[in-house]
């Protein structure tokens, strides 16, 4: 068995601002693969925040819950699209695995389903694939839609399975 660095990112996001965090999100990649990682995972919810605003809002909240998710929408992240191109583009200059959490907005329907999403990216910054959390818990409902099962994937690397 042959072993390999896993750099598991523990920073945060710039708060709902999708594009200073993908800048954030491609300096440590980078920094990432320049310290030889080979795998690059980030927390859940990376891309542009994860929605913590659900445990402390109370429900009856109506205005400033469909505010805040008004906002989560539009910071939100289309697949594929500009966000995973520059996502997959750092990890080509890395060369490295890239495991990214995200809120994913369903482009292809409704345009307003977020789900929250793990994105897989392989060193030559192809995408391998996503996973749709399939149950979101208690009040993350109010914000993320039920995942899809086709999302459950495993991708194979040189060291070990990836899935989410």
């Amino acid at each position: 068995m042959s072993t390999f660095k896993i750099a598991a990112v523990q920073a945060a996001p710039m708060f709902l601002d999708r594009e200073a965090t993908i800048a954030k999100a491609r300096e440590l990649i980078a920094e990432a693969g320049r310290s030889g990682a080979r795998l690059v995972v980030f927390p859940e919810a990376f891309i542009p925040t994860y929605p913590d605003w659900v445990w402390r809002i109370p429900p009856g909240q109506h205005r400033l819950l469909a505010d805040a998710y008004a906002e989560l929408l539009e910071q939100s992240v289309e697949i594929p699209g500009p966000t995973t191109e520059e996502l997959s583009e750092a990890a080509r200059q890395a060369g490295v695995y890239v495991v990214m959490g995200l809120n994913e907005r369903n482009a292809r329907a409704s345009n307003t389903s977020l789900y929250n999403t793990l994105l897989y990216i392989d060193p030559e910054g192809e995408l391998l694939g996503k996973h749709q959390k399939l149950v979101p818990t208690a009040p993350e409902r109010m914000v993320w839609a039920q995942g899809d099962g086709s999302t459950l994937e495993v991708y194979d690397t040189p060291w070990a399975s990836l899935a989410g």
